[in-house]
């Protein structure tokens, strides 16, 4: 597993009475409660070895970050266009920093000791990057919070390094850091845009490999585990290409696993594999999330062996190429769509690594 899990009606119904005060807070966690027993149920149903919480209590992916600190405008952000094969777009309202960040609560240490109480499985919290919180600043709407971009960094690398140390402390051993953003410094277009509005590509990623460290670093016992995709919300994407533009993180990062996408040719091949390090873990996001078909068994394992080419079966691994629902609109496939997926995966890691 990725990440998040399709939420269900009844949350999403929920979280509207909440926002309209028809529901008090108390009553809402009971809510998500059942949400996250579910998506546990679901996955350890499904043969999957490393669960999730689903992200039932975000509402979105980043929302852990979002909704720990004031400081954030929700809506206000730029907009980023989302598209899909048939053309079809959507535009997504990015938050925005408008105040300095103040924490008001752990981002991830109550979702954390929840879910440890609900499984016997190994668990995972994730979290997002440095670079992906980087575009939620706004030079005009930002500047009197924070005059500069890295001055708001600064106190974003702070404080997730923070919650990384208390999740630490609380016993977590798995922790993934969500990076999309690096999808466009992957895709040729988006990678054109930033050197026209003043910004090397290059110098980007070696100071988000930087800051991703900052993070992480010093925390044995820990493993942390990078997960890069090219946009995913409500089954559309907004970047495309193959990863050795960026290979480069994964020889220079501390990341001990990479979740990378794979479900089409947007992704391109496998040969950037070449670049991991021989003490790394690269899981391949084989299945898709965004469409309801079901991709055929053979055809997920020949994929494998085709990526064992570039690195031993040993350090391979399967997933969904990213989370069903990264907002909480969700990708467009159905509840059973998402649980044929999940088996899936169980089905074709057991018999690929059993």
């Amino acid at each position: 597993m990725v990440g998040s899990l399709l939420r269900p009606d009844y949350l999403v119904a929920a979280r509207k009475r909440l926002e309209a005060g028809e529901v008090d807070a108390a009553g809402f966690k009971a809510v998500e409660d059942r949400a996250v027993d579910e998506a546990v149920e679901l996955q350890t149903s499904a043969g999957i070895d490393v669960i999730t919480d689903g992200e039932q209590r975000r509402y979105a992916f980043f929302g852990h970050l979002v909704d720990s600190m004031s400081g954030f405008d929700r809506l206000g952000g730029w907009a980023i266009p989302f598209r899909d094969e048939k053309g079809e777009q959507l535009v997504f309202q990015r938050p925005v920093v408008v105040e300095r960040l103040q924490p008001l609560r752990s981002m991830a240490a109550e979702d954390f000791t929840y879910l440890r109480a609900r499984t016997r499985h190994p668990v995972k919290v994730t979290m997002i990057s440095a670079q992906q919180a980087a575009a939620y600043y706004d030079p005009e709407k930002s500047k009197g919070a924070y005059p500069t971009r890295d001055a708001y960094l600064d106190d974003i690398v702070r404080y997730s390094r923070r919650e990384v140390d208390e999740l630490a402390r609380l016993g977590c051993t798995y922790i993934q850091v969500d990076a999309p953003q690096y999808a466009a410094l992957l895709d040729p277009e988006l990678r054109e845009g930033y050197r026209k509005r003043g910004s090397d590509p290059e110098k980007l990623i070696d100071t988000c490999i930087e800051m991703d460290n900052a993070i992480i670093e010093g925390h044995p016992g820990v493993t942390f585990a990078m997960h890069i995709c090219r946009g995913n919300n409500q089954s559309k994407f907004y970047a495309s290409g193959d990863y050795e533009p960026i290979a480069r993180i994964f020889e220079r990062t501390r990341f001990n696993r990479f979740l990378l996408e794979y479900d089409d040719e947007r992704s391109g091949g496998f040969e950037p594999l070449k670049h991991v390090p021989e003490d790394r873990v690269v899981v391949l996001g084989l299945v898709t999330s965004k469409k309801p078909a079901l991709e055929r068994e053979e055809e997920l394992k020949r994929r494998v062996q085709e990526a064992s080419r570039f690195l031993p079966l040993a350090r391979l691994a399967l997933s969904p190429q990213c989370g069903f629902a990264s907002t909480m609109e969700g990708n467009r496939l159905t509840q059973d769509d998402q649980r044929r997926k999940l088996e899936l995966v169980g089905r074709v890691a057991r018999a690929v690594w059993a």
